[in-house]
Formats: structure tokens, C-alpha cells, sequence
């Protein structure tokens, strides 16, 4: 799939992304979001929605399914990126990670850590 043409990027967590895409505003692919989004017909998407069957973004659409990450990436490419190109873009991530995903550390929410006790070993 490496190198396959994207038109289209649906993203659904924007902090990533918006690491990722580093502020450019000038990339090759048109960024759709809502839940009911559709895409020109015949288009090549990149989308981080958990549902993939035929027609769902558009008519006669492709539709590569992805994690935000690979969506941003992808779509300030053009293509679905090699696996160097994306681990030389995930740098900017990996390096930023600590911020950009401190919501997902729910151990450190005080609510979920008390909510957990008992039911978690």
C-alpha cells in the first residue's frame, strides 16, 4: 500500500495530527471530518473511522483505514507513507509523546484510580 495516492483524510484526534501536519496548511489532500462525511466520488481516503464497507464515505470510494497518525501523515504526503516515512515523521511524536497522549493515562486521573480499586487486580 506504501506510495498509494490519497485524496481525501478523515482524522478523528486532532492533537496528533496537528503535531504531525507541524502547522502546514499547504498539503496535498483535502481533511473531511463529521460522522456523515462524504468524499467526491472516486475518491482514495485515509480515515480513522472504525467502519470501512462499500459506499460508506462516498460513492465508489477506497478506503484505507488507519490510526491518526498514519491519517496525518498520509494526508501531508499524498500517499501512504513507507515505513521510513512514517517512522521519520513519528519522531516528532515519540519525541512529544508525554503531552500528546497525557489525556490516555488514565492511571494518572485520580477519578479512574479510585473508580479501579477493587476491580482491577
Amino acid at each position: 500500500m506504501a506510495g498509494s495516492k490519497i485524496d481525501e483524510a478523515f482524522i478523528g484526534h486532532f492533537r496528533a495530527a496537528a503535531k504531525l501536519q507541524g502547522g502546514q496548511r499547504d498539503i496535498p489532500v483535502k481533511l473531511c471530518m463529521g460522522n456523515q462525511a462524504q468524499v467526491r466520488e472516486g475518491a482514495t481516503v485515509v480515515s480513522t473511522s472504525t467502519r470501512n464497507f462499500p459506499n460508506r464515505l462516498g460513492k465508489n470510494t477506497n478506503v484505507f483505514l488507519a490510526s491518526a497518525e498514519l491519517a496525518a501523515i498520509a494526508s501531508k504526503l499524498g500517499h501512504i507513507p513507507t515505513v521510513a516515512e512514517y517512522f521519520d515523521a513519528m519522531g516528532i511524536v515519540n519525541k512529544d509523546g508525554a503531552a500528546i497522549y497525557k489525556y490516555m493515562n488514565f492511571d494518572q486521573i485520580d477519578e479512574y484510580v479510585e473508580n479501579a480499586k477493587g476491580v482491577v487486580a
